[in-house]
């Protein structure tokens, strides 16, 4: 027999009369209940559903991308706009849909909309308020007054501002935020108890819901995000380590006098400036994607001029290899994919593009111009590659915001960004750039000829089907006339130097290839949440890159003749646990095809790609489509140009790595390579220690300590035997002792990482 609760009974009896009441309430926002004015509902004063009830639903999880504001429908069938950025509409799905069940103006407390989020019936997300607090008071107090959607008079929020604003924390100490909300009448009010709190590093700082902060060991800048409806502010605070700092190095460059004051004021020691050898093939490897070769290492190591690192900085940055290292960089962020084969025309073309505009110096802002602006074929103009990848306006607006704006933009095509204030408007306003591009099949199989179709340029912002001009973020470019390609306007916005977003997002990003961590973390993803770890010196490689007129070369020269970039990676006692004010080198991975080709100069041997000359190094690939045939590369994570985020590119360890690096068949091969390195040396009448000493310089750029050489020899001149215990000849004995000494000195630390 199934048993109905008296509740039930009562829905059930009452419900025809609850809709008849409801839509009455709704329509008569100044009636309660009660029928008393709603100045009287209670001594708090009224209720609001934008400016009270929004934000308990929001600091309560409720209109959170995991629960009712899922993509798809919400939950349940109840759909909230995402952290209650509409709410018109989330006050429709509340108030008129669901057969009235989610209020119960007759018994407020038993609304599905209170029990559910105190606990009272079952719920998907557990209990989110608690029965009785000011906030569960605060939607009670609401239902009773007639569930109103804005008092009259009701104010708009306008700013929040936190207190503190900013800080200094030692390890273990804590603060407590306030959030004040100011409104359009001038009135101000706590709204601590409905604002989120984020930080935006747990290990460095945590923060709980009630705004409280407490700063952990690591030393360093840490944010704290607060929001209140659509209005974000941070917290900055500084956690010292607060060591005594006796000395510095000397500075170089405004870089290091930027970077030196921000260890001083958080008592951070800097390490030692490293060593020749190390300069060297760290400066080769982050420039020339390459180990430097023996006679560079010991002409370099006999070198004893004073700006002998200057000179090897430039050149390097001469070289071909730059423009090789730098163009296998940008290609796969500008997604120079093969998907097939109609597709190598573009990919050779576009790459050698790329690479000899790297070669010649040309500008960054006038690459970035000629990319966004291509018209014409991709013979006759190899940028238009672009848009044969990058097809729809929509994924050109976003790869072009998050690749040169660093703005991820991704969000705000279905609502307001979560964690910025982009909305969809600026998101479509931005696509209208892009809205007049024209293609033209050409004789060549999948090439299309790219023109500008003369016409007003507009987007259709799919929320509300209204037509948007183009407009830049946050800024406008004025009216654009209907035969002028919008992506001139664009263009000419991005490289004024007044904006925002162009030359830090480049900065930022090459700041980071460098020093393995960017003072925006990620690169990618400037935003006013998200500040710098070092905003003075951020804004000062910013303005150097706009004065030099973008030169890239004088930016990575800037960076790689500081004494920062050359700091030593070997810790001090105190320095150890820092990971963001650079007071040391930050080692890192060698990338899949730097490896490669470092394993190549190593052994000697060659790595043979399809349809490209022999010595043609793995940096030098014009596209993805080589990875699919050479394993090494696979397994150490060389990207497949699906995306413009650097985060494609794998970077850290694995057990297939080392297994590789261990046994694999394509390094034994290149081990025992019959015109390698090894068959020279053993053919060679030099000593056994002259012969590890070359081997040191070619994987390390330095020779053997005297302990490495004393262990490397007692190895080298060891006795073999084969598998009858017969001893092997001295001649096959020092090939097979010279193959395993190569082989563990590729399986080092100091071989696979940038340190």
């Amino acid at each position: 027999m199934t048993t109905v609760s008296d509740h039930d009974r009562i829905q059930r009896w009452l419900l025809p009369v609850c809709l008849t009441f409801m839509v009455f309430v709704s329509q008569r926002p100044t009636l309660c209940v009660a029928n008393t004015p709603e100045d009287q509902v209670s001594p708090e004063g009224q209720v609001s559903f934008v400016n009270d009830v929004v934000p308990v639903l929001t600091k309560a999880g409720c209109n959170a991308g995991v629960c009712h504001a899922k993509a798809g429908g919400g939950q349940n069938g109840f759909q909230l706009s995402l952290l209650g950025f509409e709410p018109q509409e989330d006050y429709q799905h509340l108030v008129m849909e669901g057969r009235g069940r989610r209020l119960f103006p007759l018994d407020p407390p038993r609304s599905l909309l209170l029990a559910k989020a105190a606990g009272d019936v079952p719920h998907g997300g557990g209990v989110r308020i608690e029965k009785g607090s000011k906030n569960y008071n605060t939607l009670l107090r609401w239902i009773q007054a007639g569930s109103p959607y804005r008092p009259t008079a009701d104010p708009d929020l306008v700013t929040i501002a936190i207190e503190p604003a900013t800080g200094t924390l030692r390890p273990g100490e804590s603060v407590t935020l306030r959030s004040i909300a100011t409104f359009s009448d001038g009135s101000t009010r706590d709204v601590t108890a409905t604002s989120l709190f984020e930080s935006n590093d747990s290990a460095m700082a945590t923060v709980t819901e009630s705004g409280q902060v407490t700063a952990l060991d690591l030393p360093g800048k840490v944010s704290v995000m607060v929001r209140h409806q659509d209005r974000i502010v941070v917290y900055n605070a500084s956690i010292p380590l607060g060591q005594p700092i006796e000395t510095l190095p000397t500075p170089n460059n405004f870089i290091d006098e930027l970077v030196f004051a921000n260890l001083k004021q958080l008592g951070i020691p800097a390490s030692e400036v490293c060593d020749d050898a190390t300069f060297l093939r760290r400066v080769s490897l982050d420039i020339a994607g390459r180990v430097p070769t023996e006679s560079e290492a010991k002409a370099f190591a006999a070198d004893d001029t004073a700006d002998k690192r200057a000179a090897a900085i430039d050149r390097l940055l001469r070289s071909p290899d730059y423009a090789d290292y730098f163009a296998n960089k940008w290609t796969a962020l500008l997604k120079n994919r093969r998907d097939d084969a109609s597709d190598i025309t573009s990919n050779f073309a576009f790459h050698a593009w790329v690479r000899d505009n790297l070669l010649a110096g040309t500008a960054y802002d006038q690459l970035v111009r000629q990319l966004l602006a291509a018209t014409g074929t991709v013979i006759a103009n190899p940028p238009v590659a672009w848009y044969k990848r990058v097809k729809e306006p929509k994924q050109q607006i976003e790869d072009v915001a998050q690749l040169f704006l660093g703005v991820r933009l991704q969000c705000a095509q279905c609502h307001h960004h979560p964690f910025e204030r982009w909305s969809q408007q600026d998101y479509y306003s931005l696509a209208a750039f892009f809205s007049r591009i024209g293609r033209k099949p050409t004789d060549t199989a999948g090439e299309d000829l790219i023109f500008h179709q003369r016409g007003l340029a507009q987007a259709v912002n799919m929320k509300n089907g209204q037509s948007v001009p183009p407009a830049a973020l946050g800024d406008s470019v004025g009216q654009i006339p209907p035969d002028e390609d919008p992506r001139l306007r664009l263009a000419d916005w991005m490289a004024d130097p007044g904006n925002p977003f162009f030359a830090k997002s480049l900065v930022n990003r090459y700041w980071k290839h460098f020093f393995r961590r960017g003072l925006i973390e990620p690169e990618d993803d400037i935003r006013d949440t998200n500040p710098p770890t070092n905003p003075e010196l951020l804004a000062a490689l910013e303005r150097h890159f706009v004065d030099s007129g973008f030169d890239l070369r004088a930016l990575i020269r800037a960076i790689t003749n500081s004494k920062a970039y050359q700091l030593s990676a070997i810790p001090n006692e105190h320095n150890l646990v820092d990971s963001q004010n650079y007071s040391r080198f930050y080692p890192k991975r060698l990338q899949a095809e730097v490896m490669l080709d470092a394993i190549d100069q190593v052994t000697g041997a060659q790595t043979s790609f399809a349809n490209l000359p022999i010595g043609t190094r793995a940096v030098a690939l014009p596209d993805n489509s080589y990875n699919k045939a050479s394993p090494f590369l696979r397994v150490f994570g060389r990207p497949e140009a699906t995306s413009v985020c650097e985060c494609e590119r794998v970077q850290s360890g694995s057990l297939a790595q080392s297994l590789h690096l261990m046994n694999a068949g394509d390094i034994k091969s290149k081990l025992a390579a019959g015109g390698g390195r090894i068959n020279r040396l053993v053919g060679q009448p030099t000593s056994a220690a002259e012969k590890i000493n070359e081997l040191y310089f070619a994987a390390f750029a330095r020779p053997p300590s005297e302990s490495e050489l004393a262990t490397a020899l007692q190895y080298v001149n060891e006795s073999r035997t084969d598998a009858d215990g017969k001893p092997l000849d001295a001649t096959q004995t020092l090939r097979e002792n010279l193959q395993d000494l190569t082989w563990a000195l590729l399986n080092t630390k100091e071989f696979l990482f940038n340190h």
